[in-house]
């Protein structure tokens, strides 16, 4: 029970409120010596910790992250992603419930550009909360539409997420196989995600806009309906909606249809964000310098998380936590479903206090061999999860991106409209999943059709 006594240790750390990085391997070196004390705990495993931190940061895959969020801020910060909203906004306006619907389109491009969900979610409170407003949108479906959209950056592809559950997944993958003693292995790729996400990520875009139409539909108290006799400017909607598609379009094609890896891909998405911003006249000294900020300080803080978490992860597997676990899954009763229930649900919780690298990198490595090793498909494993911890993300009261968005919005607005505004969103969250554990197809059809 010492490996799980170390999990409880460093969650109640975590909830004092100190760094996330430092207390996974503050806590778990300390914990570590001490249970070598009393000979339950061999230090010489230490001595491994070297060539794990060196392999996590040579690791190919991992050097996508720092691009893709370069490609992202980029957009951001040269205000090409504002030009988008403006433009959708123009498109849907004489339309029921135009403006969310323009809101939920721009999230998932946004998500689909970015990849992080706090800058998709601040961006979106930034520009479309004042306008929903001024056009009389209940407060609690403008922050259920920004917050909903905002966090599908968990899931569109290229999202940061994915790249990491494509590496836990993939060396998980090959760990389920040795344990039922397959030797001609199989392997998981992060374009194998991408593939996957793209029919959920897009169902929920649908489901998202349907719950829109309803409410404005039926519930005009909430949407008042704004008709504008004025025709959209055609050209300058094309434009700033080319662009970013192209851009889009072609760094996930390049992924998914196998011309370039995700690491070349980034790139190329690094490179023609910077072109973009260029050709539209909105770079300049100051935002290149902004952006390299940026990006050095999230890819800063997300290589220590993974180091932290590889330190835990070590000292876990030293206590033998990885073989408990695995005990304690196989030795419960009910169907394979049943024990992807209650991985799903402590997942799910844990969501609440832990970031999704904590959770990646410390949780799935553990749980997610011992269920494929029961037969699971990997891509669905990882979508499922993908969207779990979306859901948890959402989630009152406790959810992140709630508190990205209550911190770039005015402080008069109420935190339980925020509450009430995400719970529909949330039912659409579990519809999602629930439909995906039904058909399982809507994340493996395309991987197999492409990759076969």
């Amino acid at each position: 029970m010492l490996s799980i006594s170390l999990f409880l240790i460093v969650i109640f750390v975590l909830m004092l409120g100190y760094p996330v990085a430092f207390t996974l391997s503050g806590v778990s070196i300390l914990f570590a010596f001490a249970c070598s004390l009393n000979s339950n705990f061999d230090l010489t495993l230490l001595y491994a910790l070297p060539s794990r931190i060196f392999g996590l940061i040579t690791n190919e895959t991992l050097v996508a992250i720092p691009m893709f969020i370069f490609m992202g801020i980029m957009l951001e910060k040269s205000k090409i992603a504002e030009d988008l909203l403006e433009s959708m906004s123009s498109l849907f306006k004489n339309i029921k419930g135009g403006l969310g619907i323009s809101v939920i389109i721009v999230g998932a491009l946004l998500a689909a550009s970015t990849g992080i969900v706090g800058a998709t979610v601040v961006t979106m409170g930034l520009l479309s909360l004042p306008t929903m407003l001024k056009q009389k949108y209940d407060v609690k479906i403008a922050t259920g539409t920004i917050l909903a959209s905002g966090t599908l950056g968990q899931i569109i592809p290229p999202s940061i997420i994915l790249i990491l559950l494509g590496d836990v997944i993939s060396s998980s993958y090959q760990e389920a196989q040795n344990m039922l003693g397959i030797f001609s292995q199989e392997s998981v790729s992060v374009g194998d995600l991408f593939a996957g996400a793209i029919f959920p990520g897009l169902i929920l875009v649908g489901f998202y806009i349907i719950y829109i139409l309803l409410i404005s539909n039926f519930r005009k108290d909430l949407i008042p309906e704004i008709k504008l006799n004025t025709r959209p400017n055609s050209s300058k909607i094309f434009m700033s909606l080319y662009a970013p598609l192209f851009l889009i379009i072609t760094v996930l094609g390049s992924i998914i249809f196998g011309i370039a890896t995700p690491t070349e891909a980034s790139s190329f998405g690094a490179i023609g964000a910077s072109l973009l911003a260029a050709i539209n006249k909105k770079i300049n000294y100051i935002v290149i310098k902004d952006v390299l900020i940026k990006t050095s300080k999230i890819t800063s803080m997300i290589f220590v998380l993974l180091i932290g978490a590889t330190i835990f992860s070590l000292v876990f597997r030293g206590l033998e936590g990885d073989i408990f676990i695995n005990n304690l899954l196989s030795d419960m009763p009910g169907s394979i479903y049943t024990k992807l229930a209650i991985v799903m649900f402590a997942i799910f919780i844990l969501g609440f206090i832990l970031d999704f690298i904590e959770i990646t990198y410390v949780v799935i490595p553990v749980v997610a061999p011992i269920l494929l090793s029961m037969g699971i498909d990997p891509i669905w494993l990882g979508i499922l999860i993908a969207i779990n911890l979306q859901t948890s993300f959402l989630t009152p009261p406790f959810g992140f991106a709630i508190f990205y968005l209550k911190s770039v919005i005015p402080k008069d607005i109420n935190t339980f409209d925020i509450y009430k505004g995400v719970i529909p969103f949330i039912a659409i969250q579990i519809i999602t999943i629930i439909l995906i554990i039904f058909i399982p197809e809507i994340t493996t059809w395309l991987p197999n059709k492409i990759f076969n």
